[in-house]
């Protein structure tokens, strides 16, 4: 069982894991900013004080973590440089299309990244991922201007998915594989207001998964 230190402790770990204060890691989960204030872990009287499962369950989905991600972090014989998250690169939607961002086979490579913190322990190991930035409305209303998708160019790809597709023209788009045969690819808007796309093999540079978004 986890004790009230351990709890905040891991609330904590996974705001600077993520770049944040406790505070910060607050407000960008829609909580009040002063929510995590170490004042406000023990009530006047001296008892302590927890944080709810919603404001817990906020923040693990902002920041993209699993359960099993926090409970790592609560784990009280983590030290600082075990328990701090990785980091992916990260690059917008409008460099993503230019040359030198990617190889061939769709894996980060040259300059000009900057970086996410990436907080799923499964992929911690991965070379093969890395982050979108969304700019415009292109993709609402599943996916809005300034959310990260965090794709992998390894993972393996089925009907449904959706996916990130760069063509050998340069042009870096969001779609859902809706279909893919031995020559060509059929792909569903994610905006409704946005056409649907059928591609031939010989289009397309490469295509990777979408794994999550942080909103």
């Amino acid at each position: 069982m986890f004790s009230h230190k351990d709890i905040w402790r891991g609330i904590d770990r996974l705001a600077a894991s993520c770049g944040y204060s406790a505070s910060g890691l607050a407000k960008k989960a829609g909580l009040d900013p002063t929510s995590f204030n170490k004042s406000k872990r023990l009530s006047p009287d001296g008892k302590p004080r927890w944080p709810s499962t919603e404001s817990l369950s906020k923040i693990l989905s902002v920041t993209g973590a699993t359960m099993t991600d926090f409970i790592s972090l609560i784990d009280a014989d983590n030290d600082n440089e075990n328990s701090a998250l990785r980091t992916i690169p990260m690059v917008g939607f409008a460099q993503a299309g230019k040359a030198g961002f990617f190889d061939e086979d769709g894996y980060p490579s040259g300059n000009g990244w900057d970086e996410v913190a990436f907080p799923n322990a499964e992929y911690q190991n991965s070379k093969s991922i890395f982050a979108l930035q969304v700019s415009g409305d292109s993709m609402q209303p599943l996916y809005r201007d300034g959310d990260i998708l965090v794709i992998s160019a390894q993972e393996r790809i089925r009907k449904g998915d959706r996916v990130i597709v760069k063509t050998k023209n340069g042009e870096v788009i969001a779609k859902e594989l809706i279909k893919q045969s031995a020559g060509k690819i059929s792909l569903k808007s994610l905006n409704p207001a946005f056409e649907d796309r059928s591609l031939t093999l010989d289009e397309v540079g490469w295509m990777a998964r979408i794994l999550w978004v942080s909103q």
